[in-house]
């Protein structure tokens, strides 16, 4: 009856031990986690257009199943959502999403001006710090606040669903060297299919640009089709900021 007892007990500090351990790992996970959007609704998010495009993506929150997911929606259009929230990729590295898209653009080439379009993208952009540019830096990005009305990004990071199979090394945007798209999905093999995403923010800002990155950035979300005058809708189910610990199995 004795050895059964003390067996009962060892049992049950066991369970005791593992409850603990499995608490503080998710509470550990959790603190790691900066933030995550389950669009449920938009109110972390402001729209952004751009100077001399007059059509507009549309953005909103729709029922699939039973998610709530973020719908963007193209026709000859270009617009974005931009985070609310402000992080430091030095801090929170790891940018994690699930996608889908229901069509490529077949006029897309991310080579061409007139090609640069994505059914879905999401960008880290970085923001200017003046306090640590140099004399010529801070002369050219004054000139480009008293023409926009403030300053425009440091430069970005592009997660882009290429429309050609081929497209699948980083390359600038035609646009701007400052701009890098990384090809996460080229061509058709996923389209209509969810996606999930895991990336290193802070690791590819280091290997594409050589430097570290500057210390604020922020999100955005893109369905653009301006260049190519095409149409589609895409879908971003979540997304999520964490450091690289969370992204540790549990043991």
């Amino acid at each position: 009856m004795v050895a059964e007892t003390a067996k009962s007990m060892g049992c049950v500090l066991v369970c005791l031990c593992l409850c603990g351990l499995l608490l503080a790992v998710q509470a550990r996970a959790q603190e790691d986690v900066l933030f995550r959007d389950d669009f449920d609704d938009l109110s972390g998010w402001e729209p952004f257009s751009f100077r001399n495009i007059d059509r507009h993506s549309r953005y909103r929150v729709v029922n699939r199943g039973e998610n709530s997911v973020l719908e963007a929606t193209s026709d000859a259009s270009a617009s974005a959502l931009i985070s609310r929230q402000r992080f430091s990729v030095s801090q929170y590295p790891v940018l994690q999403w699930r996608w889908q898209v229901t069509r490529l653009y077949e006029k897309g080439n991310y080579l061409r001006k007139d090609g640069d379009d994505y059914p879905l993208r999401v960008y880290v952009i970085f923001e200017y710090d003046p306090e640590n540019a140099d004399f010529g830096t801070r002369i050219s990005y004054e000139l480009a606040r008293t023409w926009y009305g403030d300053y425009p990004p440091h430069s970005s990071i592009n997660y882009i669903w290429a429309n050609r199979s081929e497209e699948r090394e980083p390359v600038a945007n035609p646009f701007t060297d400052r701009a890098i798209m990384i090809p996460l999905r080229s061509g058709p093999e996923y389209v209509g299919r969810w996606v999930e995403e895991t990336v290193d923010v802070l690791a590819d800002y280091q290997r594409l640009f050589g430097e570290p990155p500057p210390a604020t950035a922020s999100l955005a979300i893109m369905n653009d089709a301006d260049n190519t005058g095409e149409a589609a809708i895409s879908y971003i189910d979540y997304i999520e900021v964490r450091s690289r610990s969370s992204s540790l199995p549990v043991p």
